[in-house]
């Protein structure tokens, strides 16, 4: 995927820039996107003055925000329905339970941290559409998020490409090393709270 990015890069920038628009985009949707893969691989291209950083950040940012808000308002127009469609399995109906429970406990909170969480964000997502949770607080936290996200992916990929830039490719694995590694974390993390009742 790196060596097909870095082609299309140098064939038409103005195209990655799109691609990582519209790969955010479905990633909010669809969980097995591979957004933040594309987002950490612009920032090693931008690394080596392929990409323009901030673009990336903005391209990144607003696809996030804009995939969020679509699955925000399929939960508020089709509720029960959408998520008995994309949560059907056990897994799926245990993170819709978790998403509904903490967002009514901890809402701004919990749109900005599940950004990070694989799954979490659609399910998030659609849960405060279902839920009626307030579009204005919710596109306030949402947009926090998103900016967060782009920034954090962007410039992992871009001091990964920094540090080693002889060799983009290491870079790039390091980078989505520390990505897998904080996901891994923040998971870790959520399942002590979780059995620990907190």
């Amino acid at each position: 995927m790196f060596n097909q990015f870095i082609r299309l890069v140098s064939d038409a920038s103005g195209w990655a820039y799109g691609i990582v628009f519209l790969l955010a985009v479905l990633d909010a949707l669809l969980p097995v996107v591979p957004s933040e893969t594309v987002v950490i691989t612009a920032g090693v291209v931008a690394a080596a003055g392929g990409l323009n950083l901030a673009l990336i950040v903005v391209a990144a940012a607003c696809g996030a925000f804009a995939g969020d808000n679509a699955a925000f308002f399929i939960g508020r127009r089709f509720g029960g329905r959408a998520t008995d469609r994309f949560f059907r399995g056990e897994k799926g109906r245990k993170s819709l339970a978790w998403a509904e429970s903490q967002l009514a406990e901890r809402g701004g909170e919990l749109i900005v941290v599940a950004r990070f969480i694989p799954g979490g964000r659609t399910a998030v997502t659609l849960s405060a559409g279902t839920l009626g949770y307030p579009w204005r607080r919710f596109a306030l936290f949402d947009a926090a998020a998103a900016l967060i996200w782009a920034g954090y992916a962007t410039m992992l990929g871009y001091f990964g490409g920094k540090t080693f830039e002889g060799a983009a490719w290491k870079g790039l694995l390091l980078a989505l090393g520390i990505a897998f590694a904080l996901a891994g974390m923040t998971e870790v993390v959520r399942r002590y709270r979780r059995y620990r009742g907190g």
